[in-house]
């Protein structure tokens, strides 16, 4: 049975695991329940309180799998964090670190851990492995906090990010004129705005010269999902230009909503229209890139282009959006070689004088 006890316990018998925990098993209506504690007295006798219905096991923290906590951690999650955040979470619950669902908590050791995560991440990318670890780690410290996290997770791979020209989206917006795609476009590489931010925007967003972005569309589990914005500082106004305005007003108001595409018709579109252009491959999200390197390029204040692009902090454009087209690149790169000859050239100058 393992190690000899220090007190005799009456059946049922606690068992000692081979992670040094003991487990004590009773019979509730049918069922078999196991109690899994580090100390052999107290599992016997929170098992006997099963049992007698002193306690509830499906609300005992100590006595749930890895998988039931984070079911519960989800449900409490559920009417505060959005739609979309959610459906996320019940994928990963569905799909990932499945050999970690079936263990009680008391039995969870840092090694299941780190097998679980090095198993995961030669199959999906470090970020899937770091979200599904995090959701883990939010549902342990809920449910178990005595159990701290020291996971090594794996490498972060770079992106690099490459943004339409100018000239790129002058021909999809070109080519987008009369058709469902051209509001979108408009609002994703001129005001910047989310893909959920557009879906959401209805016709008393405009207000005047400015249109208000105050809420947004997600797929969720049941399907899309009305929300706020992705955060505080999302909601904004920003000043409608005039060939915006022109081309809302043209569009027939059918419903409340001003752009009545899914996100995943728009990706749709778009793709069928660069591949139509000969243009790359983009994702919709891309557009917005465009729209925050395009200000940048100008010399726009990264805390105008952080207001309009609806970011918490200008972290973002720091990490992400700081890069410039493939033009601008090639433009700098022209200047500095132009300095650098001019250089060569004068101080070529200097030395035939002397010679002579």
């Amino acid at each position: 049975m393992g190690r000899q006890q220090k007190t005799k316990l009456t059946h049922p018998t606690p068992v000692q695991l081979p992670s040094g925990a003991w487990r004590c098993q009773v019979m509730v209506n049918g069922e078999r329940i196991s109690v899994v504690d580090r100390d052999p007295e107290v599992a016997h006798t929170k098992a006997l309180a099963i049992k007698s219905g002193l306690i509830d096991r499906k609300k005992s923290p100590q006595i749930m799998t890895v998988g039931e906590a984070i079911d519960r951690y989800i449900e409490s999650k559920d009417s505060v964090l959005s739609p979309a955040t959610i459906h996320g979470y019940k994928k990963i619950r569905k799909n990932d670190l499945q050999e970690l669902m079936g263990l009680r908590l008391p039995e969870l050791r840092q090694e299941h851990v780190q097998r679980a995560v090095n198993q995961m991440a030669k199959k999906k990318s470090p970020k899937s492995v770091r979200n599904a670890h995090g959701l883990l780690s939010a549902a342990l410290t809920m449910y178990y906090p005595e159990f701290v996290l020291r996971t090594t997770m794996p490498q972060k791979i770079r992106h690099e990010i490459e943004i339409p020209d100018m000239d790129e989206i002058a021909a999809l917006l070109q080519a987008s004129v009369g058709t469902k795609l051209e509001v979108p476009l408009l609002l994703a590489v001129w005001l910047g705005l989310r893909e959920s931010e557009i879906r959401g925007l209805t016709w008393d967003c405009i207000e005047g010269e400015y249109l208000h972005v105050k809420q947004a569309i997600v797929d969720g589990e049941d399907g899309p999902a009305l929300k706020g914005t992705k955060t505080y500082s999302g909601d904004r106004r920003i000043r409608l230009p005039e060939q915006i305005k022109a081309v809302l007003e043209q569009q027939p108001k059918t419903g409340d909503h001003i752009v009545t595409l899914s996100g995943h018709a728009m990706y749709n579109r778009l793709s069928r229209l660069s591949e139509k252009l000969g243009l790359p491959h983009r994702r919709f999200h891309d557009l917005r890139h465009t729209a925050a390197s395009v200000a940048m390029s100008l010399g726009v204040p990264n805390t105008y282009t952080q207001k309009r692009m609806g970011h918490a902090t200008d972290h973002m454009l720091k990490t992400v959006y700081l890069h410039t087209m493939k033009s601008k690149e090639d433009e700098y790169a022209d200047r500095i070689d132009q300095a650098y000859d001019a250089l060569l050239h004068m101080n070529l100058h200097i030395y035939t004088n002397k010679s002579q």
